[in-house]
């Protein structure tokens, strides 16, 4: 990709990827509340971020779906806001 052309932050999947690394690292109890706070602050921009990408995927859909200059909004299936839903590795 030319430079001119890079993102400037991070994609989806990348920033998805962190924010579960900070989870987890937050379960575990082991951070101080110094800690604690700059993660929680780090998670809730990356999460920003995570909708952010969403709605403009969304968007896109929406464009990309347009039936003869009409828009034809498309259902989503069962559960597809429910991300554990579509996550077979979820419990």
């Amino acid at each position: 990709m030319p430079p001119s052309k890079k993102r400037a932050t991070p994609g989806f999947e990348t920033s998805l990827a962190e924010l579960e690394a900070l989870v987890v690292q937050m379960e575990r109890g082991e951070m101080t509340l110094e800690e604690s706070l700059q993660t929680f602050e780090r998670g809730t921009a990356l999460a920003r971020e995570c909708q952010t990408a969403l709605r403009e995927a969304e968007q896109k859909v929406q464009l990309l779906t347009q039936v003869n200059g009409n828009e034809q909004l498309i259902p989503m299936p069962p559960g597809a806001h429910d991300p554990e839903a579509l996550d077979p590795h979820a419990v």
